[in-house]
């Protein structure tokens, strides 16, 4: 997906994974049970799962690839079941605490909201290519914001039920839309397919820029390659990004087909802005934010 719809399907899933993580829940009966905290750990890991779940398919089907996008879907809604999981109860505790220091119940909710956000956030960085505080970052005002209207909706509604119900759906929307602005907004280096059949999809290379950073590789392995082109002339390990702290080396691993920038085939080569690589029947431009 581009770097621009990444922000609607993120809006729409997060929405999803909120309203699904409820339903899972009240159809078990555990919503507003004695115990709040076990309430609480079990919405918060469905919504988790949920939201972590969808988010995961849809970066991976980015690659066009069943295997991949469950891979990724797998991966993802783990860490967002073990978020959910931690988030939801000491949000409920922040909560508590806060309220009562403060004297203002809805304070202490949007701080807890916010912490489930961040949790949430930090799931991204699992199957994306983007460090994982950015969106931590986009969580955290995710859920800043969700949760302020939130406790808007809450008091406009009688019904304490409906009124967490419909809140928790804007907040997965609030979370999915910030996690993704902050990451497009703060996005430092990126690949574009302008050609072949992933034209218009778009890849963050952010958490591979690091001196210290795993490599990259590039091929047409789902289960080997960061990303994964689906291109029969494309070898299974094609050509490797190793990040150099402000830029990019790129390097053929090829063994017959070769890799071009910018119409020369090359070996070793520092990637700068527009660079246009060429792997088997795909091109893709380079491109980078000082």
């Amino acid at each position: 997906m581009s770097r621009r719809m990444r922000i609607y399907y993120y809006a729409v899933l997060g929405a999803l994974g909120g309203l699904f993580g409820w339903q899972i829940v009240e159809g078990l009966g555990f919503v507003g049970g004695q115990n709040v905290y076990l309430s609480d750990a079990l919405l918060g890991g469905a919504i988790g799962l949920s939201v972590g779940l969808l988010i995961g398919l849809a970066e991976g089907w980015m690659s066009r690839s069943l295997l991949r996008a469950l891979r990724a879907g797998l991966i993802s809604g783990l860490f967002g079941l073990a978020a959910g999981v931690i988030g939801l109860p000491l949000s409920e505790w922040l909560f508590l605490t806060i309220g009562q220091f403060l004297g203002v119940e809805a304070v202490g909710r949007v701080v807890g909201w916010a912490f489930f956000g961040l949790l949430l956030g930090l799931v991204q960085g699992v199957t994306g290519g983007t460090q994982m505080w950015k969106g931590a970052l986009g969580g955290l005002i995710g859920g800043i914001v969700g949760g302020v209207i939130l406790e808007l909706t809450r008091n406009l509604l009688g019904d304490p039920l409906v009124g967490k119900a419909l809140g928790l759906v804007i907040l997965g929307g609030c979370v999915g839309v910030f996690i993704a602005l902050i990451v497009v907004l703060l996005s430092r280096a990126w690949l574009e397919v302008s050609a072949g059949k992933l034209q218009g999809t778009e890849f963050i290379l952010d958490k591979f820029m690091g001196l210290k950073s795993p490599a990259a590789f590039i091929g047409s392995s789902v289960l080997k390659c960061d990303i994964a082109l689906t291109d029969p002339e494309v070898e299974s390990q094609h050509a490797q990004l190793k990040g150099a702290g402000t830029h990019f080396m790129l390097e053929d691993h090829s063994l017959k087909k070769g890799t071009f920038v910018n119409g020369k085939r090359i070996q070793v080569h520092r990637l700068s802005n527009q660079d246009r690589i060429q792997v088997g029947d795909t091109e893709l431009i380079y491109r980078e934010r000082r």
